[in-house]
């Protein structure tokens, strides 16, 4: 299933992510829902880039930066500066294939 961005952003309405997203698109889905544990559950269930830099996000937004550092690195990304918001999209977009 090929999704577009407002599309994914129209899913959070439902009461679960839409079926066939990869871990990394179920853990930025569940963080927009506010369930922090289970995107954080996601993100961490394959040890990849993808999932490695949700990580990082994750841990930038609880406040936690040396450990969203040591998940950047992980991920071979620079830690963004941008506004919470702005990461999310930028990486809902990227593992969309629209970024």
């Amino acid at each position: 299933m090929q999704l577009d961005f407002q599309t994914f952003r129209d899913s959070l309405a439902k009461p679960e992510p839409p079926p066939g997203l990869s871990l990394a698109l179920q853990a930025l889905w569940w963080d927009a829902r506010g369930d922090w544990d289970k995107a954080h559950e996601r993100a961490q269930e394959r040890d990849d880039a993808a999932g490695a830099h949700v990580h990082a996000y994750l841990h930038r937004k609880e406040g936690d930066k040396s450990n969203a550092d040591y998940w950047y690195r992980r991920a071979r990304a620079a830690p963004s500066a941008l506004p919470l918001d702005a990461e999310w999209e930028e990486l809902v977009r990227r593992f969309l294939g629209q970024g």
